[in-house]
Formats: C-alpha cells, structure tokens, sequence
C-alpha cells in the first residue's frame, strides 16, 4: 500500500562527513536503515571492519590487539573488529565487562556467537566483579569498545574501572565511535573518560567530539554503507523518538493535555477526530472547544471527550477569554479543524494565538486556523506547527510550490525559516522541513484523499506536542504515523476507508512502528 518509492529518491548535496550529528538523529537513522533494507547486522559489520583496517594500517599483525567491549551495540564494533584482526593473523584478547549470557543487542549476540569457535586463538575474559579485570596487560594496542553514543549518566562498576585501567596502560589506544566516558553531544567527560589516541566514528562525526580533543586525539570518520539520503526519510527511528515511556506512577495530566480548538454548524466531526487521535497518542487529557451546538454533537460522538461549549453559533473573538483558564492548564493547542472562516472566527485566531504565545504553549495551526494565520502571519516565540496541503501552503506563503520535489523543499524550507516554524506539507511525498532541518514522508495512500485524515494527523502532532515533544521530532514522526494507520486501514478496506478507520492503529503504529513493513511490502 506505499507511495512509489521512486518519488522521494532526492538529488541531495552530500553533506561533509565531519559535519557533526546528535546522538538522538544517529538512532533514528540507525533504525530507519532496518526499515529501508539495511540490517543493524550490516552496519555493525561496516563497523567493526573500519576499527580493524584502521589497525591494520598502522600496526603489523606481530603487534598485540586488547579488546575492552560491553555489552551493547558498542561491544559488538569490537567483536567485529577482533575477529577481522585474528583472520589476518594478529594475537587478539578480548575483555568483556560482564557475562557474554547478558548480551542482550541480537547483532551484538550474533558477532560474540561468532567468536566463540576461535577462543583457542583470541583469549577471552569475561569480567564478573571488577576484581576480575586484568590490571597488567602486555598489549601494543588498545580497543576501546565499551560505551558507545547513547550514554549519559557517570560511568558505574565494572566499567568505570575498566576506564581507568585502559587509561593507564602503554600503548596506543583506538576508541570505537566515542571514547567511553564522553558524551557524544556535549563533549562533556561524565566522570572519567578514556584518552584516546585515535576515535573511529562512523557515518558523521558526533557533536561532542568536536569539543573533546584531549579526549578524542585524533578523529576518523568512516563510511558504514548507510547514505546520507537516509537522513531526509521518516521511519520509525522518528516514531522511538517521539513515544514517551508510561513509568509506573504516573498521575493524570503527567502525560500531557491538549486544547483543541474547532468546529462549527457545518464541522463538528474535524475536532473529534483531531481530539480522539491525540488522545490515541498517549496524551492524558483533550478539552475540545466548539461553539455550544456544535460542542453537544462532538459530546454524543464519544465519551472520552471533554467537550467545552463556546458561547454563540460560531467562534468568535468573545471566545478567547472563555478559554484562558483551559489555557493554563495544558501543554499544547490544536487550532482550526472545522472552525469555519466567518470575519469574527478569523478576529478570534488572532486573539487567541497572541494568548497562546503569552502562555507559552505549543501550538498546531490547521485547516481553517491555518487560513486565517495567513491574513497575519508572523514569527512566534513558541514552538509553531504548521500542516497545509499544496494549496493552503500557496495561501500561506503567496507562493505555489513547485513540481520538482527539491524546488519544493527550497520554497518550504524559506518559508519555515521565516516563520520561525516547523511546517508539515501534506502531499503524496509529505514535507516536513524547519529553518536547518528536512524530512520526506511516503507513508500513505491514495484513499487518504478521504476528508478527515488531515484532522487525524494534527490530533496526532498534536498530541506529541502536549506530550513535550521536539516540534520538529512531532511533526516527522505524526506523518509517519499517520500514513502507517491509513496503510494499515487500506489493507483491510482497499482504496474505500474512512478518517476512523486510522483511529484504532494509532497504537499499535506508535509501539511498534516496524510492523508498517507488512503493508509496505504488499
């Protein structure tokens, strides 16, 4: 049920490599890669094999190789790597910081299985209590392979003496990715930090090693097989990013709430189908405002709603006041599904946008709210989304897009940068660009077309957004899921679905945004 893959295919510019990278952007790529072909399996191969040719070319194999690998994703560069090194003949030890029945990355497990067979050639010791770590290692080389990018709290036993040890050994000491101890984005040393003579990163270099020289010597950046166009798909590395765990402990109102603001005497399903879909997001609380009647209809449609009814027939600028105690009570506000464009609707989403700012809450505009911020548009000091179709972006911007997909992301980038927004364009290749960032979504189909769908993404972006979610991250990650629930939708009822049809996958798209590749290969 996808778009053609063919149509997001971009003429990107090749970014320099020493271009640095957050940590939270390389997991997201990392797992977006799976979903596009490339296995974790075959990163941690690139991986490992870069660590040993950097090696290799400068250390013949009389040299002896130390390996010092965790548990994690991290380790498993280095058990790559070690086994890379026995099979051109170098002496290889390798000290794992716990027990190898721990290992819990499947990539990880498969490179340890495969050294196993060879532990008569490479010596392994597996560090229980940090009293098993070997203080005195005859090595001329040392492999950092501990802690990799995700690390951010003070390094704990074993692995903090392992640091220390590592630090006090002779000889030349390689770093995998980031030297244990570092943090990846603020080059910030968490309590100790290995001192590295050389760090091999991959992919892009991270942000911190751009700040930790004492600690990174000298910086390598190598290729892992992963393009660089990767950045600019959504996947569901975007979708891990945005879902906020549910800890035990947790009151109402912990996890969000949102005000959605719509409806009128012609639209009173678009605000039940963006407060449902937020409410389907994770988000604890939505109050829906509409004008009174509308606000009965929206009641009777579901339970789950809080319906809050605004005086008069459509809103109007009275209005605003009516909601300023909802106002300070939530994290986030959707405003336009169904609203209607009359001259006292448009005065209120003036009014209430300049409170809404004053309280600084993140705010979606949609729709008919999306419309009448045309009249005045102008930069806010809050987080802004904005999510029109190809025409509603030409009313915002004076503008038409272009046909060619990056004469598009030029024209939407520039208008995203002069609004100080995050603007979601909606199309067969969704946009999602900010003043210095882009993505493409190709989740969806062609029975998307069926009014509401739009109403259900800005529930959802929404929702995240209350959930305190980065405004970019949100809006990239509400596209994925919303064209994921119509994918699912259509596998069920063909081209002929309906907006509430992508109301109940929302989450199972949320806790296991993989499982779109069922569709997705149909």
């Amino acid at each position: 049920m996808q778009k053609p893959f063919y149509t997001i295919v971009l003429s990107m510019q090749a970014k320099n490599v020493n271009t640095p990278i957050s940590s939270r952007e390389m997991r997201a790529i990392e797992i977006n890669s799976e979903y596009y072909g490339i296995s974790l399996l075959q990163l941690m191969e690139n991986a490992g094999r870069n660590v040993a040719q950097e090696i290799q070319k400068r250390f013949s194999n009389t040299k002896k190789v130390t390996f010092f690998c965790g548990l994690g994703g991290n380790g498993g560069d280095g058990f790559v790597a070690a086994r890379h090194l026995l099979a051109q003949g170098y002496s290889v030890k390798v000290i794992l910081a716990g027990k190898s029945k721990d290992i819990q990355h499947p990539s990880a497990v498969q490179n340890w299985n495969a050294l196993k067979p060879v532990t008569d050639t490479a010596s392994v010791v597996e560090v229980i209590d940090s009293s098993d770590i070997p203080v005195l290692v005859e090595t001329d080389v040392i492999v950092d392979a501990l802690l990799g990018t995700g690390v951010k709290g003070k390094l704990k036993a074993p692995i903090l003496q392992m640091v220390n040890v590592i630090n006090s050994l002779e000889g030349f000491k390689l770093a995998v990715d980031v030297p244990t101890g570092l943090d990846s984005d603020t080059g910030k040393v968490l309590n100790c930090a290995v001192k590295a003579d050389l760090t091999v990163t991959f992919y892009r270099s991270k942000l911190g090693l751009e700040t930790a020289k004492a600690f990174v010597g000298f910086l390598e950046v190598r290729d892992i097989g992963l393009p660089l166009e990767f950045e600019r798909f959504t996947g569901p590395g975007d979708v891990g990013l945005a879902v906020k765990p549910r800890l035990l402990g947790l009151h109402k109102g912990d996890s969000g709430r949102l005000l959605v603001v719509g409806g009128s005497n012609v639209f009173s399903g678009a605000p039940t189908l963006a407060s449902i879909a937020a409410l389907r997001t994770g988000v604890d609380v939505v109050y829906t405002a509409s004008p009174e009647k509308t606000a009965h209809d929206i009641s009777s449609m579901s339970a789950d709603l809080i319906s809050i009814k605004l005086s008069g027939d459509d809103i109007n600028s009275d209005n605003a006041v009516e909601l300023d105690s909802y106002l300070a009570m939530v994290d986030g506000v959707v405003l336009g599904p169904g609203l209607g464009l009359k001259s006292e609707s448009v005065e209120f989403v003036k009014l209430f946008i300049d409170k809404v700012e004053k309280a600084g809450k993140a705010l979606l505009l949609d729709a008919d709210g999306l419309k009448a911020f045309a009249k005045f548009k102008r930069p806010l000091s809050v987080p802004l989304v904005l999510t029109p179709h190809e025409s509603e972006f030409a009313l915002l911007s004076g503008q038409k897009l272009p046909k060619d997909l990056e004469g598009k992301i030029d024209l939407i980038q520039k208008v995203a940068k002069e609004l100080k927004a995050i603007l979601l364009v909606k199309g067969q290749v969704d946009i999602i660009c900010s003043s210095d960032r882009v993505k493409t979504n190709i989740t969806g189909n062609a029975g998307m077309t069926v009014g509401g769908t739009g109403d259900v993404l800005s529930g959802i972006v929404g929702g995240l957004l209350a959930q305190k979610v980065f405004a970019f991250e949100a809006a990239a990650a509400g596209a994925f899921v919303n064209g994921a629930c119509g994918d699912f939708a259509a596998s069920e009822t063909g081209a002929y679905l309906l907006a509430t049809d992508l109301l109940d996958w929302i989450p199972q798209v949320l806790m296991d945004p993989m499982s779109h590749l069922k569709v997705r290969e149909q």
